[in-house]
């Protein structure tokens, strides 16, 4: 099972580009975030007729999530439990039905949390333990679990191309970092770094000041699993070459394979 996290910052506007993508690269399920559509705007004709289930949560003109998915899915649930006024559209999860295996797939779109300090530092932090909360239950029912999307947070200074320009950035900042760690303590890996301890290796290069082209990223697309979807990991890898085609976003895939 190949699955792909991919922020597509605005998926009217990339419309021709993740069609050429999912072409080309064929990921069995794609998990987007910033779709920037309401579910009803939503171009489910693009993909279904390349074969997809389309699932959406989607909010006008911001974040959004959204799983294209040729295996089926069961159980969809959107919106992060445990704040029911909360009407930011950043989660959705599903359970992927694989050739042996059942995985329970979670996309999600963490907030930035910049300016800091103010109240969408705070509003990150407490979406943060809200995820630590949900995480825990996901964990307990002892099925694979992939918690897969932009987290908006750089990990550790090898995750930065200057990782000084980002010390007082929301997210670098040690209060988003910690609470990073708290997810993985519970008993999640973080697949890239499981796979591949290499320095210079981003997902996010910034539309302005040449960011691309004088590879100033950084690595904020994480795929977290739980033990039993460490068990079946295989590979993850980056698909930087994205970054340069015509019209890009600023972020690009994030690949996992599990034998599943």
């Amino acid at each position: 099972m190949r699955i792909a996290t991919f922020n597509i910052n605005g998926v009217k506007a990339r419309i021709g580009a993740l069609g050429d993508w999912l072409d080309q690269a064929k990921p069995d399920v794609a998990l987007l975030q910033e779709i920037k559509s309401v579910d009803e705007g939503f171009p489910r004709a693009v993909f279904e007729d390349r074969g997809y289930i389309v699932e959406t949560h989607g909010q006008k003109g911001f974040n959004g999530v959204a799983i294209l998915s040729k295996l089926p899915l069961e159980d969809v649930q959107r919106g992060l439990p445990g704040d029911d006024s909360d009407e930011q559209a950043r989660w959705i999860e599903a359970t992927v039905m694989g050739e042996t295996q059942a995985v329970r797939l979670c996309g999600l779109y963490l907030p930035n949390g910049n300016p800091v300090p103010g109240p969408k530092y705070d509003y990150k932090l407490a979406w943060m333990e809200r995820l630590h909360a949900h995480a825990q239950g996901l964990l307990a029912s002892e099925m694979p679990v992939v918690m897969a999307g932009d987290y908006n947070i750089i990990p550790q200074d090898q995750d930065a191309a200057r990782p000084e320009a980002w010390q007082q950035d929301a997210l670098a900042r040690p209060e988003s970092r910690a609470a990073f760690r708290r997810l993985l303590n519970l008993g999640f890996t973080e697949a890239f770094r499981a796979c591949n301890q290499a320095p210079g290796m981003y997902s996010f290069w910034d539309y302005q000041a040449g960011a691309w082209n004088r590879n100033d990223g950084i690595r904020i697309d994480h795929h977290l699993l739980s033990p039993e979807a460490a068990d079946l990991l295989q590979d993850c890898w980056i698909e930087k070459d994205l970054r340069g085609w015509e019209k890009p976003s600023d972020h690009v895939p994030v690949w996992i394979e599990l034998a599943a």
